[in-house]
């Protein structure tokens, strides 16, 4: 083999390492842009996947807002009608308290509703000594209709009729006025206590109208309002 023999077959060689050499080089980068590609597919997927967990976080939390909002809407509305319907049954029960005033100025009314208050009272207590108050103004009412009292309450439980003190000193307070407007007020009827004033019994226009109106109120706010809730 001469020399251009020799030559020729080592390029022949060099061509084939050479034409080896790219195809390995490119199927390097053929593999290369391929992982590549799976990689960044993986790393858009893996962000898309983030910004999907992250918009339903805050969508979540978007929608537990809403429905706080709403239940504190909900709720604020429920006080206000409450408090409206709390507010029409105070003005009826001031506008009762109102009217009981009347009852007093009416003489004949009044002296026959202060004996049945004082039989009512004695057949609660069935004590024999009773300390009795009423308003100032009514004690002469009550001493017209105390004998009369006693021995009504004595025929119905078939008993002596009982000792009934009238307090002269402290009474009741009078009814409201503009100049008594602000204090302690009574529109009428009797207080009576065991003389030890362990037993007590309230008889009067006012208390008897607070426990009517705690008795009826149920019925009366079902016949103002109904079943309806809000």
């Amino acid at each position: 083999m001469n020399d251009a023999d020799v030559s020729n077959q080592i390029q022949q060689m060099v061509k084939f390492i050479r034409q080896e050499a790219e195809e390995k080089a490119n199927e390097i980068s053929v593999s290369a842009e391929e992982e590549f590609n799976v990689e960044k597919l993986q790393l858009v997927e893996a962000e898309k996947k983030k910004i999907r967990q992250e918009y339903e976080r805050k969508e979540k939390q978007v929608e537990i807002r809403k429905k706080i909002e709403y239940s504190m809407q909900l709720n604020a509305s429920r006080i206000k009608v409450l408090q409206a319907q709390d507010d029409l049954v105070s003005s009826m029960k001031e506008a009762a308290g109102k009217e009981l005033l009347h009852i007093s100025h009416d003489h004949h009314v009044y002296k026959k509703l202060l004996k049945e208050l004082i039989v009512q009272s004695l057949l609660r207590l069935k004590e024999p000594a009773i300390l009795l108050r009423c308003r100032k103004e009514d004690l002469e009412l009550v001493e017209s209709v105390l004998h009369s009292a006693k021995q009504e309450y004595a025929a119905k439980v078939n008993v002596h009729p009982p000792d009934i003190l009238v307090d002269n000193q402290v009474h009741l307070p009078p009814a409201p006025s503009h100049h008594h407007a602000h204090g302690p007020f009574c529109s009428g009827g009797v207080v009576l206590a065991s003389r030890d004033g362990k037993i007590v019994c309230e008889n009067t226009l006012d208390a008897r109208l607070d426990v009517v109106f705690r008795k009826k109120l149920p019925e009366i706010r079902k016949r103002l309002f109904g079943e309806v809730t809000v």
